[in-house]
């Protein structure tokens, strides 16, 4: 598997045209994106499953002209190392992207979050919540749920679903045609793929999803809880939801519950637009991430 720019085909760093950062945990080596100026405030954006931080490129390459952009790759996620051996819960994630940030000594912290990333963003920032300034949530939970699609919960099943997942690629794959509401450009659609090639390289895509809290008890169980208890803070900060309203797994279901919890936030529900909403709503979409976070007016909510 590669790691680091440096081994990236040439198709892909047109779309990519990054030079990846490395931080070491106990477990590897994280590889994230450090773009733009080197102040002591920044945007953090953190993906989910099955994506990576090309899942951001287009953010990352409309906003790093006036904005710092850190977006790491989770563990056995991207570009960074894939162990076989490692725990891949909720916890664990939390920790890895709070030791990178702290690693950075960054004073303000603007979040983006997506998929997994909202409860991992949100689990690393809001325990310093004094450092938290804007957030944009896109089709994500960080609330405890029942609603689980059933094609998700087959891919989570003993024996079948590592199969399913790490065998045939039945994961990252079918979310290259089913997270989205527009055909996928080729390159772009290998561009997601890309550190998905092998039965190793899929740990984490097979992982999280078996990590998924379902409230048995599990420490990602406790500590998505523990997120949920922090959520209303969100309503002192400049909060935009950007919801694609057709997304098959992260539904209006969830949108509405959101909405229901940030009262406040400016609410952008987008119709026939997929879970990869940056994809089918395109610069539309990025123009309304950045204008949130660029602005220098929106009151915090209460």
């Amino acid at each position: 598997m590669v790691n680091g720019a440096t081994q990236l085909p040439d198709w892909l760093r047109k779309l990519y045209p990054f030079e990846p950062q490395r931080f070491a945990t106990p477990a590897g080596e994280l590889s994230y994106l450090d773009e733009g100026p080197r102040t002591d405030e920044a945007v953090v954006m953190v993906h989910g499953n099955p994506t990576w931080s090309f899942f951001y490129r287009d953010v990352v390459l409309a906003l790093r002209d006036r904005m710092r952009c850190i977006v790491p790759d989770h563990l056995g996620c991207g570009l960074s190392a894939k162990p076989q051996r490692w725990d891949y819960t909720l916890p664990n994630h939390i920790a890895n992207l709070r030791a990178l940030l702290d690693s950075l000594s960054l004073r303000k912290i603007h979040l983006v979050v997506h998929d997994w990333g909202g409860p991992i963003g949100l689990g690393a920032v809001l325990p310093q919540a004094e450092k938290l300034g804007r957030v944009v949530i896109l089709n994500t939970a960080a609330f405890a749920d029942t609603v689980v699609p059933l094609r998700i919960r087959l891919c989570r099943a003993p024996l079948l679903g590592e199969l399913i997942v790490r065998g045939g690629n039945g994961f990252a794959w079918p979310a290259t045609w089913m997270a989205v509401s527009k055909p996928l450009p080729a390159d772009v659609k290998r561009g997601f793929l890309f550190p998905y090639d092998s039965w190793a390289n899929r740990i984490a895509t097979h992982r999280f999803v078996v990590d998924i809290p379902s409230g048995r008890g599990t420490p990602s169980d406790r500590a998505l809880a523990e997120i949920e208890q922090c959520l209303p803070l969100l309503r002192q900060r400049p909060v935009a939801i950007v919801w694609g309203g057709d997304d098959f797994c992260f539904n209006r279901h969830y949108y509405a519950r959101w909405s229901e919890l940030l009262p406040g936030a400016d609410q952008h529900l987008l119709e026939g637009v997929g879970h990869y909403l940056i994809e089918d709503g395109g610069s539309a979409v990025v123009q309304r991430i950045v204008a949130h976070l660029t602005s220098e007016n929106t009151p915090a909510r209460m």
